[in-house]
Formats: structure tokens, C-alpha cells, sequence
């Protein structure tokens, strides 16, 4: 019996989805588990493994199309099946486009008619990595320019790299890409629709006001190197930040809660999202129980959930269960900056860079470093005396680092 696939919702907050490339072919025999697809969500360019065994006899959204979550995207099934008979009884069949039905209808027709042949230039039957065909995809590279270095032909990251530095790019064409001679509109990504809608709501619905201080980075500055002498897992000024902040989130626990519309939750668990910066927008992978971790496994975590969120491999659980956010513009230069809060977030705390002063201790002059961070709070669940008493917590452990191994 044929198996229907529809889109899937692969996070919480997922609407629509946008399918990057397929890996199966109409007619192709897949089972359990080959990957089928690479759906763009809200957050991330996934993976997407066939759910049944049997023929692929339908494709009904063509590669860099958007479709609402649960319409149909593919029938799987055994040869010979009427797919036009499967199709006629869904409530969705109204919202299959007309020129992708017609067009996969021929397709299904042809399979179901005559045996299939794929020739080796169908941009499906080529063996490509996710990361590296989302690569070929921005840079607009035909994937038919690209030699594979990887297991059997498999086009690799540093294949796209190779064609990059070596030759020019090819730049695909793309229909919904509107452009003149005085500016170029690009359609939105799903990411970037999810963070304008997201923080639009929080920016809007929540009360936002925001507490800066300065802090003393002397200390933690010789304690760092101290840190980098003695252990293998290189520790960044972030790292310190984060830990500090779940430190003193355990003393002060309505600025770990959330807002939940008729009450006020307040976490037991503080899981730290940290913002990383994307081309295509901004992420935040979750390091959960951060108050109970070391410095090093919280280095170690952070680093490995940024690497996924730039080799796109994030999994909706990496972004989900977040209580308090870091986002730190400090390497960029940026001084001093407010965020907008993070649902279901009540504060996120906003770092910058750490700058150098000559500054007068004990009547003598003296060079000291300093850092701004400004805490931006949810007026609905934090007064302005819990958010100073926790930048007064945070400030105290940072400028004593001591207190993070103690």
C-alpha cells in the first residue's frame, strides 16, 4: 500500500518548509532511512530520512520550493500503483501546485509505464554532502562543474572550496531573485522569516529595559592565560562569560524564568542558549545545565554546537529548552550594544569587547582592561533591583574568577 509523505514540522516553531535538494529520484527504490531530502526549517538545513520502503512514485514540490508543514511532498509505494487515485483522496489535493502536479504526474506516468533511466548529469543521482550542496547552492555553483574527492565520488566541502579558489563561479539562475540596475530583492529564508517574526513578537509583547555595568576583566585576563598553560582545552573570555552567568543565575532565579502569559515559570534547570553568527541569519544552540558543568566542558560544548550550526547539522533539540541567553559582539569591536530577548527567555545579556584604560589605583596610574555588558529585561517578570542585584552577582564572580572553580 502506497505511504504518503508529508512535510514535517522538524522544530517547535516550524510553519513552512523549504526543500533544498532531493536525493531520490522518481522511480528510485529506497528504503527506511536513506535520506530522502534536505528541508531548510526555521532554524537549520536538515537532513531528511525516508520514513517507508517501496518506490519513490511521487515527488510533489520540486527542489528550492516553500510548502506549509504537512502537505504532500512525495508517495512512496510499489510500482504500479495509481498515484493520481492516492492524490484524489486527500483534502490537501487542492493545494498541490498545477504546473508541479502536471509535471509529476508525467513523471509518474512515464514510471509507472516503462522503466526509468537516470543519466549521470540528474542533479539527483549525484552523491553530494549537505553541507557542501547548501555551499554550491549560495555561491551559485552548477553542481555538474564539481569533482568528487570524497568515498565513491562524493562531492565534499573542500570540493566546493577547490572550485572556488581555482575557477569562477557559475552563477545559476534563480526566478525569484528580482533585480535592477539600483538594487536586487532577495526572497526571504525560512531562518530569517523565523527571527523577524520571533523577535518582532518579543521586541513588541514583552516590555523590554536594560541595565549596562562595567566590569573588570584584570583578573580573569591572567587567569585565562594561566588556564591556557596548564590545560589543553583553549577557554575564551565567552566561555568565562557563560559559565559566570549560570553561576549566578543559581542565586537569582527570576531572571532564569519565563513568562508564560497567566504565570510565572521558574526553571530548575539553567540551560544557557548561545548566540552564533550565520550568513543567513542568527542561531542559538542550547548548552544545558551549564551550572553544573566545568569551564572546560561548557568551552567544549560551545565549540561543538558552533561548528554544527555552521557545517548546518544543528538538530531541533540543540535549540530547544533554553531559560537565559549570551549573544557577545566583542570580537566584532562592538563596545556596547542591547539585544532583543530570546523567547521564552525573561533576559539575555549582551557582551562586548573588552577594552584597555589608564585608570588611578592607590594614587598611582594603571592600565586596566574593562568589559560592558547590558542585561535586557522582560519588565513583566523582572524589576529593575533583581536585574542590578544579578549584574552585581555576575560582575563579582568575573572579576573574581576564582569563585568559578571554588
Amino acid at each position: 500500500m502506497a505511504e504518503i509523505v508529508r512535510m514535517p514540522a522538524l522544530s517547535d516553531t516550524m510553519t513552512e518548509g523549504n526543500l533544498v535538494a532531493w536525493h531520490k529520484a522518481v522511480g528510485d527504490k529506497v528504503k527506511s532511512g536513506d535520506l530522502l531530502a534536505e528541508i531548510e526549517t526555521d532554524k537549520a538545513v536538515m537532513e531528511f530520512q525516508s520514513p517507508y520502503d517501496g518506490q519513490l512514485l511521487y515527488i510533489g514540490i520540486e527542489a528550492g520550493s516553500s510548502v506549509p508543514v504537512n502537505q504532500i511532498i512525495a508517495i512512496i509505494g510499489k510500482t504500479g500503483e495509481d498515484v493520481n487515485a492516492i492524490l484524489a483522496g486527500q483534502s490537501e489535493q487542492k493545494e498541490v501546485p498545477t504546473t508541479e502536479t502536471k509535471t509529476t504526474t508525467s513523471a509518474v506516468n512515464t514510471t509507472i509505464s516503462t522503466t526509468v533511466s537516470h543519466e549521470n548529469t540528474d542533479d539527483h543521482r549525484l552523491k553530494i554532502s549537505p553541507l557542501a550542496k547548501a555551499m554550491a547552492k549560495e555561491e551559485g555553483i552548477d553542481l555538474q562543474n564539481l569533482n568528487g574527492s570524497g568515498d565513491e565520488g562524493r562531492i565534499v566541502k573542500k570540493d566546493v572550496e577547490a572550485f572556488l579558489a581555482g575557477q569562477k563561479t557559475v552563477q545559476a539562475p534563480t526566478s525569484n531573485v528580482i533585480s535592477t540596475d539600483d538594487y536586487e530583492d532577495q526572497p526571504l529564508s525560512q531562518m530569517r522569516k523565523t527571527i523577524a517574526r520571533r523577535l518582532a513578537d518579543s521586541k513588541f509583547s514583552a516590555p523590554h529595559f536594560y541595565l549596562t555595568m562595567e566590569i573588570c576583566m584584570d583578573k580573569l585576563i591572567e587567569t585565562r592565560k594561566y588556564i591556557k598553560r596548564i590545560s589543553d582545552t583553549p577557554i575564551s573570555f565567552n566561555d568565562f562569560v557563560v559559565k559566570a552567568s549560570a553561576k549566578a543565575l543559581q542565586k537569582h532565579g527570576i531572571i532564569n524564568a519565563s513568562w508564560m502569559g497567566d504565570r510565572i515559570r521558574f526553571n530548575k534547570s539553567i540551560n544557557i542558549a548561545v548566540a552564533v553568527a550565520m550568513e543567513e541569519g542568527l542561531v542559538v544552540p542550547v548548552v544545558r545545565n551549564a551550572d553544573i558543568k566545568s569551564l572546560s566542558q561548557v568551552a567544549n560544548e560551545i565549540k561543538n554546537l558552533a561548528e554544527l550550526a555552521r557545517e548546518r547539522k544543528l538538530q531541533p533539540q540543540d535549540m530547544q529548552g533554553n531559560t537565559f541567553t549570551v549573544s557577545n559582539l566583542g570580537m566584532f569591536g562592538i563596545e556596547e550594544f542591547t539585544a532583543i530577548i530570546n523567547p521564552p527567555d525573561s533576559c539575555i545579556l549582551a557582551v562586548g569587547r573588552i577594552s584597555t584604560r589608564l585608570v588611578m589605583v592607590n594614587s598611582e596610574i594603571k592600565e586596566s582592561s574593562f568589559m560592558k555588558v547590558t542585561l535586557s529585561c522582560d519588565h513583566r517578570v523582572v524589576d529593575g533591583a533583581a536585574g542590578a542585584k544579578f549584574l552585581q552577582t555576575l560582575k563579582d564572580i568575573l572579576e573574581e574568577p576564582m569563585r568559578l572553580i571554588v
